[in-house]
């Protein structure tokens, strides 16, 4: 595990944006995996201005997402799939068809994680899979107490993910309680793995990550099984 400190939020999505656009150049039809929340958005940010500059073209970037709320259709504000648009596929020339995200509204959750992990075999590997850390440790919605081996599964989201995710809604009761999310052992296939940790609140997080002791009590030790993992570390979650 390789770890980078950077005294600016800025500084650490750029040097996140370089390490996606560097893979993409090298690699015919690259495959990334992608994140939501607050952390990665100076990411996309960085990497909608160097498309806009003619640095990079996505028109054969393959992109998978983590997860979506169950519940929240493609149109609703608050789903990934907006956010996602919002913020990366409707600001750069992706193939609508190249991007992939889990069905939350799917009448059969089941069948909709089968469907989403056999298309990840199908397209895979992921070349770079990015990742945010939660402050219980969670990686993607894979809450404390999941284990490595999960594959693409419906969680119920821990009251601690959803209290720090109500920001983004009026209340912490309007925060979806189930989630689609690719399981743990679906994220250690990718090649890479790019974990960005910014914010207030993470230091104990990181601690904890950076102790090596591995337990699924904490998601995202699992990450210490996986020889090409890099950590982006900002200031502000020191």
């Amino acid at each position: 595990m390789n770890v980078k400190y950077f005294n600016s939020y800025e500084s650490m999505s750029y040097f996140a944006a370089s390490k996606l656009i560097r893979r993409i150049r090298e690699i015919k039809q690259p495959v990334l995996g992608l994140a939501t929340g607050s952390t990665p958005l100076g990411l996309y940010q960085e990497l909608v201005s160097q498309h806009n500059k003619g640095v990079v073209s996505f028109e054969n970037v393959i992109t998978f997402n983590l997860d979506e709320y169950v519940g929240l259709g493609d149109s609703h504000a608050k789903s990934y799939k907006t956010y996602m648009r919002q913020h990366l596929i409707d600001k750069v020339d992706f193939n609508p068809k190249s991007f992939h995200i889990p069905n939350g509204q799917a009448i059969d959750l089941e069948k909709e994680c089968n469907r989403y992990e056999s298309l990840l075999l199908e397209k895979g590997p992921i070349d770079v899979q990015v990742l945010g850390l939660g402050h219980n440790g969670h990686i993607g919605f894979n809450e404390p107490g999941t284990p490595f081996k999960t594959k693409t599964h419906v969680v119920e989201l821990d009251i601690t993910t959803r209290e720090a995710n109500s920001r983004y809604f009026s209340s912490v009761s309007e925060v979806p309680k189930r989630s689609i999310t690719m399981g743990i052992k679906s994220i250690l296939r990718s090649d890479e793995i790019l974990l960005l940790v910014s914010g207030e609140g993470k230091a104990s997080a990181l601690d904890k990550l950076l102790s090596h002791e591995i337990s699924k009590e904490f998601p995202a030790s699992a990450l210490h099984r996986h020889d090409a993992v890099t950590v982006l570390v900002d200031q502000s979650s020191l």
